[in-house]
């Protein structure tokens, strides 16, 4: 029987009649469609994160970032107040700050030096009256019309997000209690940085995002995760799903795990092997919160995720850069009271995630695996009915995909599918 979904290819683009249980493969590969993204999700009705707040501490420090394709400048300004800038100057265009981290008391446009305080409001244009009473700019000019253009900013703990909308509800509001919840969990306490890196992913982002919501796959592709036990169906869990769909939580309890009856204990799992590691010093773990939850994994629709894996905790960006290629960001955190001994087995644990994780190497792979396969049968699509059809949190079982039918819900609403 074929259980792939048909989708309308006459120049229409129709979603499958079996609803958010059919993802069409279209989606990953529509030039159509990723464009619309940029104007309905990127700069549309959406909060978007751009950095975390103490990368822009003081006056003058500034962080550069993205907005889906749309690049942006974070500063902090001289009242302490964070702005952010559409990183683009109103002349000709030019991107206007070239680093990613800085320092800065004003912005300076490299093509032709028109200048911007660090409020946006353009402060001075090179040759504004010309030379000698020749050329330049008409009397009539405006200098006060054409600052940068301001983004809204709010901020939830340590995470600063920006949006294009005038509309748009609080962040806390937008993401709901459940999500913000978690939030206050994560950031309870002063954190520093510990380590940062990108990574490029050869896929459409939507894939990576739907694998980080997708509890399912955790401990059969990561053969890590289910051979030394961090993290497995079999433990006390859940997965929670607010309101709009998009935002999720997925967590577990190692200490709850009864494998006994279960396929981890059958050996016909690809991901069980007999496999042994040298130093096991990256177990050693403490309790990391007084839950008992070991393992956290949240997204923020659109592209944020935060995890919880053990004692390493991070915050991912994912940035589309082509229809078939993403960027994703990482910021790993400490708390600024940790002990020297805990910093250092974070630092030793995080060798479980990023590009060349113990873990997350497979999630590196697994989106371009996909991404090959659909991109010549746009007709027929993947099913997603683990855990049955809806969208509701799962507090019985992580054998689920519904929070990746979430994620469809919010982009379908979004977008006008």
């Amino acid at each position: 029987m074929n259980t792939t979904a048909r989708v309308e290819t006459d120049g229409m683009f129709r979603w499958p009649a079996e609803g958010l249980a059919r993802v069409p493969f279209r989606v990953y590969n529509d030039p159509q469609i990723a464009e619309a993204e940029q104007r309905l999700l990127f700069r549309g009705e959406t909060w978007n994160l751009v950095c975390l707040d103490l990368e822009v501490a003081e006056p003058g420090q500034y962080r550069t970032n993205w907005i889906g394709e749309t690049p942006v400048i974070v500063v902090r300004d001289p009242a302490c107040a964070i702005r952010v800038f559409v990183n683009r100057c109103a002349h000709r265009g030019s991107m206007l700050c070239l680093e990613q981290h800085g320092r800065a008391e004003n912005f300076t446009c490299m093509y032709h030096n028109w200048v911007y305080g660090l409020d946006g409001k353009l402060q001075s244009i090179a040759f504004k009256r010309g030379v000698r009473g020749q050329g330049g700019m008409p009397a009539e000019f405006d200098i006060t019309q054409h600052g940068l253009r301001e983004l809204r900013v709010d901020t939830i703990r340590n995470l600063v997000f920006a949006t294009f909308s005038d509309t748009l509800p609080p962040a806390r509001d937008w993401f709901g209690p459940r999500m913000v919840w978690s939030l206050e969990r994560f950031f309870h306490k002063p954190i520093r940085l510990i380590g940062g890196y990108t990574q490029i992913l050869p896929n459409n982002w939507k894939l990576y995002s739907e694998n980080v919501r997708d509890s399912y796959h955790a401990s059969l592709l990561h053969t890590f995760f289910a051979t030394f036990g961090l993290n497995r169906l079999s433990m006390d869990g859940a997965v929670e799903v607010n309101e709009a769909g998009g935002s999720h939580l997925s967590w577990s309890k190692m200490a709850t795990d009864d494998a006994e009856g279960t396929d981890y204990a059958s050996g016909g799992l690809r991901s069980m092997r007999d496999l042994a590691i040298e130093d096991r010093r990256i177990l050693k773990t403490w309790p990391e919160f007084d839950d008992g939850i070991t393992h956290m994994i949240q997204t923020l629709f659109p592209n944020v995720f935060l995890q919880q894996i053990q004692n390493t905790l991070a915050v991912r960006l994912l940035v589309p850069k082509t229809i078939d290629s993403s960027e994703l960001q990482w910021w790993v955190f400490a708390y600024e009271d940790d002990t020297p001994e805990q910093t250092r087995m974070r630092l030793m644990q995080s060798n479980l995630v990023g590009p060349a994780g113990l873990v997350s190497l497979e999630d590196g792979f697994i989106g371009n695996a996909v991404q090959r396969t659909t991109r010549g049968d746009q007709g027929h699509g993947a099913v997603v009915e683990m855990g049955g059809h809806g969208v509701g949190t799962e507090r019985q079982s992580r054998v689920s995909e519904a929070a990746v039918r979430g994620f469809w819900q919010q982009w379908r609403g979004l977008m006008g599918f």
